[in-house]
C-alpha cells in the first residue's frame, strides 16, 4: 500500500488561520496510480518515527522509498530499531438483516507492492485530501492555534470505494459498508511523553443503514529489529523472532524482540498498542470502556486457535471473541513466532446513518528495564513500557483525571463544562541553540525564551535552570543509539533555594550575540533578530568524530499535584557536530603574522575498517582539512587518472552525498568550515583499492592550488 512519486503539494499553517500552499514531493504507491494517496508524513518530534497515511495504515512495510527510507515505528529515532511492519484500522459489525461486515485498513501481507485484499480504506479524489500537519509550537512552520500536540497529522479516508481512486484497479474482495474515518494523530517532544503516538479516530456511518454491534480494532504486524544490523529486506526468518503479550488492566497488547538481534535492540525493545478510550453515540447506554486482545500466526490457515482470519465472518469473530487469558499465557507468552496483534473495543450498540463514534488508541514504545535476557518478558522488564502507557493515558484523560468519562468536582480547569482532553503538564519552552564546531572545540549558544514559559496546569512562570548534554565518543557506531547515550555535562540552576543553586551567571554573556538569524514575533507577526544570551565552550573533543549536543530547560515542579521537575526534550534542539579545522581564511585572519596554511587529509594512512567506519564498503570516510571556504578538490591515481572531484563551500556543507552520514548522522549536522568528508568511492561508483593517491585543492576565489597525497590500506 505504498505511495511513490507524484505531484508537489505544500501546506503551511500560519499564525493566523491562513492557508498557504507549500510543497512535499509525493511518491507513487507501487500498486496504484492514484493522485492523492499520501504516506509521505512521519513523526519527527519526540522519540518515535512513525509513518501515517491517509488510507487507514501506519508504518511503511520496510519499503524502499525515495528520497528517504521512512521510519516504520523507529524508536528511538535515528537508532535504526524498527518496531512495526504495517498496521491499520478495523471496523466490524452487523446490518439490520444480520449480515456481518468488516472493513480493514491492513491485513497479513508479505509486502506492500500490489493491490491486496484487506487493504480496504482509500482516500477521496480531492487533490487536497492529503495528510495535513500542524503544530502547537509557536515558531514551528506548521503552527496552528487548533493544534493539539507538538506534531499533529490529520487524515481522512473511506471504505466506500471499490476501486482505487484515480484508477480502474479494483480492491479485491471488498464490499463497502460505507464508513469514513477522520484520523488525528498526536505526538509530543516532552521527555515524559515522547515515546507514544496517539491515534484519535472519529468513525462515521456515511450509508443509509444502521450499523449494529460495532467493534473497532487496531491491527498490527509488530516486529522489532535493528535495521542497521539486520536490513529490513533480509529474509523472512527474522519475523519469527518476536514475543507477544497482553496487559488486561492497561488494555494494551505488546510485542518485543525475543532473540532476533541480541545486543542490538537494547534501545527500543517493546512496542505496545493501547486502547485509551472512546465516546459512543449519546443514546448508547451499553458500551463499556474496555478492550480485548486477539493474536494469530502470520497467514496460518491450519492452527485451530491461532489461525489467520480469511473472511469477514472470521474477522468479526476475532474482534468479538478475544483469545482466552489461559491461552494467551500458554500458547502466546514466552513463545517466539510471527504473530499478528489485534486490540479491540466494543461492542457499540449502533452507529446511526450520518452519526459518529470516537475511538482512541496509542502506539507506545519503550526500552527494556533491568537486566533480564531478551527472551524473558518479566514484570520488571516492562517498567518503562508501563510508565509510557501511563503518560499516554494521562494525555488522553486530560481534565478527566479519574478516567470515568465525566467531569467531577475540581476537574474542569477552564470552566467550560466539557472534558478537555490531551492536556499534559508542560516543561519550559525548548531553548533555541546554535552550535559552532572548531578545532578540538565546540561552542554552544542558547537564548532565554525558556525563562518566559508559563506552565499550562499551574499558570505560573516556574523556570528553574538549564542542562547541557553531549553524547559520548563513538556512540554513533552500528548497533548503538546516539540519542539515548546523552551524558549531562553541565547544569545551571537558578539561585533561589530550590534545587542545586549552581547559578547561571557564569555562562551568561555580557552582551547578547546574533548570527544573522531571525524569528517571527508571535504577537506582532514581525521578523526580529534572534539573540543568544548564553555561551558554553566544550574543549578537548576530537576532530572528525560525531558528537550530539542538546540544551534543555527545566522547571521547579508542582508540589500541589505531586509533580517533580519537568524538563524540555533533548531531541527538540539536538545538533550533530563534527569538530575540525576552520577555513583557511578564518585561520589566516586569526594568525598574528602571515603563515602558510597547508591542506591535508586524515586519517593518513587510511586503514579499512577503522573505528569510525560503518559495516558497508560505502560507509567509509576520510576528511580533507584546512580547506579554503570555496574550493575544488580533485583526487588522482599515481598514473594521473582522475578518481573523483567535488566542490567545498563551507557556508553550505552538511555532509550530503556521503552514505555514512545518511546512515549514522540523520538530522541537523554542523561541520567545521575547513573540513569536507569523502567516501573513497570514485566518480565511476567504484570503491578505491589500496594504494597511494594524489590530490589538488584549488581555491575558487584566488585560483591558488595546493597539492598533497594520502595512502589507503585495505
Amino acid at each position: 500500500m505504498k505511495v511513490k512519486d507524484r505531484f508537489i503539494i505544500f501546506v503551511l499553517f500560519c499564525l493566523a488561520p491562513l492557508w498557504t500552499v507549500a510543497g512535499q514531493e509525493k511518491r507513487m504507491d507501487p500498486r496504484l496510480s492514484a493522485l492523492v494517496d499520501d504516506d509521505t508524513k512521519f513523526t519527527t518530534t519526540g522519540s518515535i518515527g512513525l509513518t501515517v497515511s491517509n488510507f487507514g495504515t501506519f508504518g511503511d512495510g520496510f519499503a524502499i522509498q525515495s528520497p528517504t527510507d521512512q521510519p516504520s515505528c523507529e524508536y528511538p529515532r535515528s537508532s535504526g530499531i524498527e518496531h512495526l511492519f504495517v498496521g491499520g484500522l478495523w471496523v466490524g459489525g452487523k446490518r439490520d438483516n444480520g449480515s456481518i461486515f468488516v472493513t480493514t485498513g491492513a491485513r497479513d501481507i508479505p509486502s506492500l507492492r500490489d493491490v491486496a485484499a484487506g487493504f480496504e480504506f482509500t482516500n477521496s479524489e480531492d487533490p487536497l485530501d492529503v495528510v495535513f500537519e500542524r503544530s502547537s509550537i509557536i515558531d514551528n512552520p506548521f503552527f496552528s492555534p487548533e493544534a493539539i500536540s507538538h506534531q499533529d497529522f490529520i487524515a481522512d479516508f473511506t471504505d466506500s470505494n471499490t476501486v482505487v481512486p484515480g484508477t480502474t484497479i479494483r480492491i479485491p474482495q471488498h464490499v463497502p459498508i460505507n464508513v469514513s474515518a477522520h484520523l488525528e494523530s498526536y505526538a509530543w517532544n516532552f521527555p515524559f511523553a515522547d515515546a507514544f503516538v496517539i491515534f484519535n479516530y472519529t468513525i462515521k456511518n456515511t450509508g443509509r443503514e444502521r450499523l449494529n454491534d460495532v467493534y473497532i480494532s487496531l491491527w498490527a504486524d509488530m516486529v522489532v529489529r535493528n535495521t542497521n544490523i539486520t536490513p529490513p529486506r533480509v529474509g523472512a526468518p527474522f519475523f519469527q523472532n518476536v514475543g507477544n503479550g497482553y496487559v488486561d488492566s492497561l488494555r494494551m497488547a505488546y510485542s518485543y524482540d525475543f532473540d532476533g538481534d541480541p545486543g542490538f535492540t537494547e534501545g527500543g525493545l517493546y512496542i505496545g498498542l493501547k486502547h485509551l478510550g472512546a465516546t459512543p453515540q449519546a443514546n448508547d447506554t451499553t458500551y463499556q470502556t474496555a478492550a480485548s486482545y486477539n493474536v494469530w500466526l502470520f497467514r496460518d490457515t491450519s492452527d485451530p486457535v491461532l489461525f489467520s482470519p480469511q473472511t469477514d465472518i472470521d474477522s468479526y469473530q476475532k474482534q468479538k471473541e478475544p483469545l482466552p487469558p489461559l491461552l494467551v499465557d500458554t500458547v502466546v507468552k514466552g513463545r517466539r513466532g510471527n504473530f499478528m496483534s489485534l486490540i479491540t473495543t466494543g461492542p457499540f450498540a449502533s452507529i446511526e446513518p450520518d452519526s459518529s463514534i470516537n475511538v482512541v488508541f496509542a502506539v507506545i514504545c519503550a526500552s527494556k528495564s533491568g537486566n533480564d535476557a531478551n527472551n524473558l518478558d518479566t514484570f520488571n522488564s516492562k517498567q518503562d513500557l508501563f510508565t509510557n502507557a501511563f503518560w499516554a493515558q494521562t494525555a488522553y484523560d486530560g481534565e478527566d483525571r479519574n478516567g470515568n468519562n465525566q467531569l467531577d468536582l475540581g476537574e474542569d480547569l477552564d470552566r467550560d463544562g466539557e472534558i478537555d482532553r490531551y492536556i499534559l503538564p508542560t516543561p519550559p519552552n525548548t531553548p533555541r541553540t546554535r552550535v559552532v564546531p572548531s578545532d578540538r572545540k565546540v561552542t554552544v549558544y542558547w537564548d532565554r525564551s525558556a525563562e518566559e514559559s508559563i506552565d499550562f496546569i499551574s499558570g505560573r512562570m516556574d523556570f528553574e535552570g538549564y542542562k547541557l548534554y553531549r553524547t559520548k565518543l563513538a556512540e554513533d557506531l552500528p548497533g548503538r543509539d546516539l540519542f539515548s547515550s546523552f551524558t549531562l555535562i553541565a547544569e545551571f540552576d537558578s539561585v533561589n533555594g530550590i534545587g542545586r543553586d549552581t547559578g547561571i551567571d557564569f555562562v551568561r554573556l555580557d552582551e547578547p550575540v546574533t548570527f544573522g538569524e531571525f524569528i517571527t514575533n508571535p504577537f506582532t507577526g514581525e521578523e526580529e533578530p534572534l539573540f543568544y544570551y548564553y555561551k558554553f565552550e566544550n574543549e578537548e573533543v576530537l576532530n572528525g568524530w560525531q558528537y550530539a549536543y542538546a540544551v534543555t530547560a527545566f522547571d521547579q515542579g508542582d508540589p500541589e499535584i505531586n509533580l517533580g521537575s519537568l524538563e524540555s526534550s533533548r531531541l527538540a534542539n539536538v545538533t550533530r557536530v563534527f569538530p575540525g579545522s576552520p577555513t583557511m581564511e578564518q585561520q589566516g585572519a586569526q594568525a598574528p603574522e602571515p603563515t602558510e596554511i597547508k591542506v591535508g587529509v586524515y586519517p593518513n594512512p587510511y586503514k579499512a575498517q577503522g573505528a569510525w567506519d560503518g559495516n558497508q564498503e560505502r560507509e567509509r570516510k576520510i576528511y580533507f582539512f584546512n580547506l579554503p571556504a570555496d574550493s575544488e578538490v580533485r583526487i588522482y591515481t599515481l598514473a594521473g587518472d582522475l578518481v573523483d572531484k567535488f566542490e567545498h563551500h563551507s557556508a553550505a556543507y552538511t555532509g550530503d552525498g556521503i552514505q555514512w552520514f545518511d546512515q549514522f548522522a540523520a538530522g541537523q549536522r554542523v561541520f567545521a568550515g575547513g573540513e569536507h568528508a569523502w567516501d573513497l568511492v570514485s566518480q565511476d561508483d567504484q570503491a578505491l583499492a589500496s594504494g597511494l593517491y594524489f590530490f589538488t585543492v584549488a581555491d575558487l576565489n584566488t585560483s591558488s592550488v595546493q597539492r598533497g597525497k594520502f595512502l589507503i590500506i585495505k
